[in-house]
């Protein structure tokens, strides 16, 4: 029975990337349906992404320290049953109000799986194939952000409760599965997890790496939305389309990044995707040529999966102790940065479209260089 479970457990452990992300994203081509159904504008609708984003950054400050404490593969069951309960909650959410409580309970209880599955990988994983292990939740993870405003979409045809109902049957069923034995046999030192020791200043030079990565190269997508309508008039739909190429390039390439990961060191790999990113940011910021702007997008996707996998590598590889709180702060980073940039570069953009580009490109190509220069950042 256990030879059946295992692979299973280890597909599940993948598949746990994959639902982060998706649950985050399902909402958004779903808003105005979402927003007619409970009496608020389309623009008020949008908060529910913030709502769950929001609360898991904020979260995995401290999740992966509690995580390991409580047991990895007991807190990440109770945090995918906690999900697939506040997933019906929100679908059978009568207000906008409840709705929004319910997102984010969902980001909070999603901070409890994603970095502990990242943790868990780094247990049962020899270091020296550990960026492939990466690569392929990396991969997972940028499935789950591309598939789900299609299947959002696809529910809101009907009715957009049942894309939580898909989001609830997901959760439940990963509870069962469970995390593979290794794991939870692995007498890790959970009693000495320490807040500290994932706040240290080597944890926080790389969170300020996974935050750049995504918050001035991932989550730039909205930025180059911008751009795409005003610039080359693209309808609503062949904006989705240029958007999507972004996470079909970290589908596709997410896994081969992760041998360049095994071959070459975190460090090397993350500096080149910062460097590549940075450059490819001004491409799609100014070129006047579509197809152009299209292709760098998508390269760009590779860029940013350089970074966002060399960061969980180099802190999962790395000196210290408490690796799953580690990971989790730099998680959080990450996705902090995905809630900020709206925020601040919307009305940099506004007052001149090319400079909005032109910050986030300087930062990558400036701090990221600086924060991964220090020798312990190198696996």
């Amino acid at each position: 029975m256990t030879d059946v479970r295992e692979p299973l457990q280890r597909a599940a452990l993948y598949a746990g990337g994959f639902l982060g992300p998706f649950g985050g994203s399902v909402v958004v081509s779903m808003l105005p349906e979402l927003g007619a159904d409970t009496g608020v504008s389309t623009g008020t609708a949008a908060t529910t992404v913030t709502a769950y984003l929001g609360v898991f950054a904020a979260a995995m400050l401290f999740s992966g320290t509690l995580g390991t404490r409580w047991g990895r593969a007991r807190t990440v069951r109770t945090a995918y049953l906690v999900y697939a309960l506040v997933s019906i909650a929100a679908a059978l959410a009568p207000t906008f109000s409840l709705l929004i409580g319910a997102r984010m309970l969902q980001g909070g209880a999603n901070a409890f799986t994603t970095p502990l599955l990242l943790a868990a990988l780094a247990v049962i994983t020899p270091k020296d194939r550990l960026g492939r292990a990466l690569g392929l939740f990396g991969a997972m993870q940028a499935a789950g952000q591309t598939v789900a405003p299609l299947v959002g979409g696809l529910a809101a045809e009907v009715d957009w409760r049942w894309a939580f109902v898909v989001l609830a049957a997901a959760a439940l069923g990963l509870a069962l599965i469970g995390l593979p034995d290794s794991v939870r046999d692995d007498p890790s030192g959970a009693e000495r997890a320490r807040l500290r020791d994932a706040l240290s200043p080597h944890v926080l030079r790389i969170g300020v790496v996974a935050l750049l990565g995504w918050g001035a190269l991932g989550g730039l997508g909205f930025l180059l939305a911008f751009r795409v309508e005003d610039d080359f008039g693209l309808s609503p739909s062949e904006r989705g389309v240029v958007l999507t190429l972004f996470g079909l390039a970290g589908i596709l390439t997410a896994r081969p990044v992760g041998v360049l990961i095994d071959r070459v060191g975190a460090r090397w790999t993350v500096l080149g995707g910062a460097m590549l990113g940075a450059a490819l940011v001004v491409v799609v910021g100014t070129v006047p040529l579509l197809g152009i702007v299209a292709v760098a997008w998508f390269v760009a996707g590779i860029a940013s999966q350089c970074i966002l996998v060399g960061v969980n590598a180099a802190v999962l590889g790395g000196p210290g102790g408490n690796r799953g709180g580690a990971v989790s702060v730099v998680q959080a980073f990450r996705f902090g940065g995905a809630a900020f940039s709206p925020l601040l570069l919307t009305p940099v953009y506004s007052a001149d479209p090319v400079v909005a580009f032109l910050v986030p490109a300087a930062l990558l190509g400036v701090l990221v260089p600086l924060a991964m220069t220090r020798r312990r950042t190198a696996r």
